[in-house]
């Protein structure tokens, strides 16, 4: 039975789009779904219809979103930043409140999901992660948040960490993280070891931050590909960042893109603004999945973000030289399709029978709203209008 008809709204590509809402799921699509009497008829006056956004990368834990204003302070390396970030958030508001004030701004730009990397190492424990659940119930039934045990300070250099990332993912991180096996932990093996085994001992995913230069980046990205087919988990790895990819030559570059496609590993960019990058046109003529998310947000890291999915496909189109109407959708494929299927969101989507979760904007088609990121939004999940100030 036909709950309420959403009507009078265009989809990506600019045409007339209706939609037709039974118990939260979408049980008619198309340019006229047709007038059902009694049904509640609400009128979009031509707004922009879009699947809502997937965050793919981001750190709820760090944000000092809903906090003062951080000045960034530089760092020469790496153990430097982390002493930083460390000073910084002992000073800031618990992480509940941070995280909750990070997600409802997410939400309030259209966000329906989200891959968030929480600090999971031997001296931190288990805290920022049970905070960031705590804050995710709130959330739950408007936006689906998937949670990264990450070693941030290391695996192999941080010794009892091991032990720390088996109770993150006994306790419900639906995700086993890694970092820079041989220019952090310099361990490459080692660190892989952890991780891969966690994941086949427990069934989780692999999402692997690699900030690894060049040839050396390359090397670690044949080693994932490896352990991934080894295990059998073909389509539950990604690695993020990846900067090496954008920094060796095209014969190297084809080559490992090949070898990521066979393996199923995708790819996460956020396209930084100053660092090389995945070259997304040319891993996904090799097959292989590239997704977005914002990363940091107004951290100790950088004060860059504001937790708009679609201003990130912007920066993707920007920085990759985006300019034909289907690039830009590929932009905006790269923060909503792309990304749900990495999650694994098996009714994601403007399709029949899916749950009838989407954005509403003012652009006229998809690619204009990449372009122009008009800033007015209006998050209906399952067929529901949103209050996202509240959560409700």
């Amino acid at each position: 039975m036909i709950d309420r008809v959403f009507v009078n709204a265009v989809a990506a590509d600019g045409s007339p789009l209706s939609i037709a809402v039974a118990d939260g799921r979408i049980a008619r699509l198309g340019t006229d779904v047709g007038a059902v009497a009694g049904v509640e008829s609400i009128d979009l006056h031509g707004q922009l219809l879009l699947p809502g956004f997937v965050d793919g990368h981001i750190h709820l834990d760090k944000s000092f979103v809903g906090d003062r204003w951080h000045p960034h302070q530089p760092a020469d390396s790496l153990r430097e930043r982390l002493a930083i970030e460390k000073r910084e958030l002992a000073l800031a508001p618990p992480i509940v409140e941070r995280a909750d004030a990070l997600i409802r701004q997410a939400v309030s730009f259209g966000t329906v999901a989200m891959r968030s990397h929480v600090d999971v190492d031997a001296t931190t424990g288990l805290t920022n992660l049970h905070a960031v659940m705590e804050a995710r119930e709130k959330w739950r039934g408007i936006v689906d948040i998937e949670l990264v045990a990450f070693p941030q300070a290391g695996v192999m250099s941080c010794p009892g960490t091991a032990d720390v990332l088996e109770a993150a993912v006994r306790d419900g991180a639906e995700v086993i993280g890694g970092i820079d096996p041989t220019t952090l932990d310099g361990d490459a093996d080692g660190q892989l070891d952890v991780v891969f085994g966690i994941a086949e001992r427990h069934g989780v995913k692999v999402d692997i931050h690699l900030h690894e230069p060049g040839l050396q980046g390359v090397e670690q990205l044949q080693r994932i590909a490896a352990r991934t087919r080894a295990a059998g988990l073909q389509g539950r790895v990604s690695v993020s960042h990846a900067y090496a990819l954008g920094q060796v030559s095209d014969d190297v570059l084809l080559a490992i893109a090949t070898l990521l496609g066979e393996a199923g590993i995708s790819i996460m960019t956020n396209a930084p603004g100053d660092h090389a990058f995945p070259p997304i046109l040319r891993l996904r003529a090799a097959g292989v999945r590239v997704f977005t998310g914002n990363d940091n947000i107004r951290d100790a890291w950088w004060p860059y973000g504001n937790a708009d999915m679609l201003q990130r496909a912007m920066l993707i189109g920007y920085r990759s030289g985006f300019y034909r109407d289907e690039e830009l959708q590929l932009a905006l494929d790269m923060a909503t399709h792309a990304g749900a299927a990495v999650m694994g969101k098996q009714d994601y989507g403007l399709k029949v029978g899916n749950e009838a979760t989407f954005v509403l904007l003012d652009a006229p088609n998809a690619a204009a709203a990449v372009a122009g990121v008009p800033a007015g939004r209006v998050l209906v999940r399952r067929g529901v209008i949103q209050d996202t100030r509240t959560g409700i």
